[in-house]
């Protein structure tokens, strides 16, 4: 079930003709990004898609609704990421299964796919602060999935596929803040696609954390 459909209200509201529910949230996820979320208001949002401010309650409940909305977007992606390139647990268990290492770059490159296919959502979570009842639950999924990504990079050091000298958490929050970076500089529909960008991203990371042989190191 996605998540539009787990939090919409019980009685389905239609809106005017022309606009549905996904049109208004792309419109109030755009307006949280360049206000921020506090500063605007149900009034800008209809303002912004030619509403009175009455009648963008016939689309939306309230506020925080979009925001919930567009948090679950972001990391409901997120989430699939991690249970689909194996770095939950149980999967990442068992033998005969994909190194931790390979799974690693795996999460990595398709971080940065869904960075670019939801960007603007994705933008908004890493903004938020746990200022309301959904940054809170957002930022607790956001936790619960840097937990696992760390665990993935402690997997990969073990097997002996990265340096073992810096901590796995450490070692996760600088990966993935380069990932989140994208969306202060990343602009769609510019000279590097998805794929470029994400292949870009995990040769940069993973060539600087591989083990090297004993030799190589004896000679630097």
């Amino acid at each position: 079930m996605s998540a539009a459909a787990r939090t919409e209200p019980s009685t389905p509201r239609r809106g005017r003709p022309g606009y549905d529910q996904t049109a208004v949230l792309r419109a109030a996820v755009d307006l949280f990004n360049r206000q921020g979320y506090e500063a605007t208001s149900m009034g800008d949002l209809a303002r912004e898609l030619g509403f009175t401010k009455s009648a963008i309650y016939h689309h939306v409940p309230s506020k925080e609704h979009l925001l919930r909305l567009a948090l679950d977007e972001s990391l409901d992606e997120l989430e699939a990421v991690v249970a689909e390139t194996g770095a939950d647990p149980p999967a990442a268990e068992g033998e005969g299964g994909c190194p931790a290492y390979d799974r690693l770059r795996s999460v990595v490159r398709r971080s940065v796919e869904v960075l670019v296919e939801h960007q603007p959502a994705v933008t908004l979570l890493l903004r938020v602060r746990g200022n309301s009842p959904a940054e809170l639950r957002a930022l607790e999924r956001r936790r619960a999935i840097d937990t696992r990504l760390a665990e993935l990079v402690r997997a990969s050091a073990d097997e002996g596929s990265l340096r073992e000298d810096l901590p796995p958490t450490l070692v996760s929050r600088l990966l993935f803040g380069m990932v989140n970076s994208l969306v202060e500089w990343h602009r769609p529909g510019g000279e590097v696609d998805a794929t470029q960008l994400a292949e870009a991203v995990v040769a940069l990371a993973f060539e600087g954390l591989r083990t090297m042989p004993a030799s190589t190191r004896s000679q630097g």
